[in-house]
């Protein structure tokens, strides 16, 4: 698998998994129903975008950079997507460490992630095992699909 920065030619192939995550309703606050156009300003909009790929094909792909502007550009911040059909391959873990590596490279004092859903336990996971810890819950502030009104889970590592 090869992390490298994701070009205009990359949406067509992420914006499947994009929309299906978001459709999902479990992950993400973005709101349903957006087109192309729209999801291509949020996601592919950011500071840095990556794509995971495999054999020309993009598995996954993450955006990173400073959490807050000015004062607070010293902590930075990461959004995950991870095809499902390539979960479990180990896509996740290596777009967070690329993000760490990164953040660390580009002299970010810390990574914050300001709403991780409590009831995705697998990314949970994933970023404690990377070294995040829940510094936050905001409680119902993320109303999941299947759950109904959840916790948005602020989750922190220092670099």
């Amino acid at each position: 698998m090869r992390i490298r920065p994701a070009t205009d030619a990359d949406w067509p192939a992420i914006l499947p998994f994009f929309t299906a995550i978001v459709e999902d309703g479990e992950t993400y606050a973005y709101p349903s129903g957006l087109s192309s156009d729209e999801a291509r300003a949020l996601w592919m909009g950011q500071h840095r975008v990556v794509v995971a790929e495999d054999d020309g094909r993009v598995l996954g792909s993450a955006t990173m950079g400073p959490n807050r502007p000015g004062r607070g550009a010293h902590v930075g911040t990461a959004s995950f997507m991870v095809d499902g059909a390539a979960r479990g391959r180990g896509v996740g873990r290596a777009l967070g460490e690329h993000v760490l590596a990164w953040s660390k490279e580009a002299g970010f004092r810390a990574v914050q992630f300001n709403a991780v859903v409590e009831t995705n336990t697998a990314a949970v996971a994933l970023w404690r095992s990377l070294g995040f810890r829940i510094i936050g819950t905001v409680p119902e502030a993320f109303d999941s699909r299947r759950h109904g009104l959840v916790g948005l889970h602020v989750m922190h590592r220092a670099l």
